[in-house]
């Protein structure tokens, strides 16, 4: 049996940060993997449910599908892990994270900026059934054995979408944080405080790591006089 993959494309890419104490955040992202009750441009429609049977045999055997880019399963490692996979009223959301890989920066990269924001599921169909009408060539799946779910370049519909691309802290300005920290509740001079404090650590670390580059290219300079 082919394993078959239905393709979702993403409406919005938007940014979010999480504030840790470390100074970077996973390189995770959360969206939706597939939209219930919604004809896609394959002609078919998943019912809410569809994944209860495969998710809970997951959950048993402590795993999760596979997170790959393109539906690449066979010729390549995974990019990522799925963190967290859930049916809920819209669709099955999905929350995962990117391995600190090539492939995993690339897509990370892609998915911030917005280039790429689609989201495909690799399965198996287990039950279905056709439509009866004569212009009507849908099928309605009922329930799929879930393999896999990859990033991809080209998806097939347009309702769900990766919604929240989490960012590290080194990639934020001093307002951003300062808003952030403001939507976290604290007052407007709380944020400038804490924000003004993570700004100079980060000036200092800068500083530090130019004169660290600065230092090993005089050695370089003085090594090659020598020869």
């Amino acid at each position: 049996m082919l394993i078959e993959k239905k393709a979702i494309t993403g409406i919005e890419c938007k940014l979010a940060v999480e504030v840790s104490s470390e100074t970077t955040t996973a390189m995770a992202f959360t969206g939706y993997g597939s939209v219930f009750d919604n004809v896609d441009f394959h002609g078919d429609i998943v019912e809410p449910g569809a994944f209860t049977n495969s998710l809970n045999k997951h959950k048993g055997a402590g795993t999760f599908p596979l997170m790959c880019l393109n539906h690449n399963v066979f010729d390549a490692l995974p990019i990522g892990r799925w963190t967290s996979i859930e049916e809920d009223e819209y669709g099955l959301k999905v929350t995962g994270e990117l391995l600190d890989t090539t492939a995993g920066r690339d897509t990370y990269t892609a998915l911030k900026a917005g280039a790429i924001k689609g989201l495909s599921i690799g399965f198996y169909p287990v039950k279905w059934a056709m439509a009866t009408g004569a212009d009507d060539y849908s099928r309605t799946i009922s329930e799929v054995d879930l393999l896999e779910i990859s990033v991809v370049t080209i998806a097939a519909n347009e309702l769900a979408q990766v919604n929240e691309v989490k960012s590290s802290l080194a990639d934020m300005s001093i307002r951003d944080l300062e808003r952030l920290l403001r939507e976290q509740g604290l007052s407007r001079k709380q944020a400038e405080t804490v924000a003004s404090q993570f700004e100079s650590k980060k000036y200092i670390a800068e500083q530090k790591r130019k004169q660290e580059d600065d230092a090993a290219l005089q050695l370089r300079i003085k090594r090659l006089l020598a020869k």
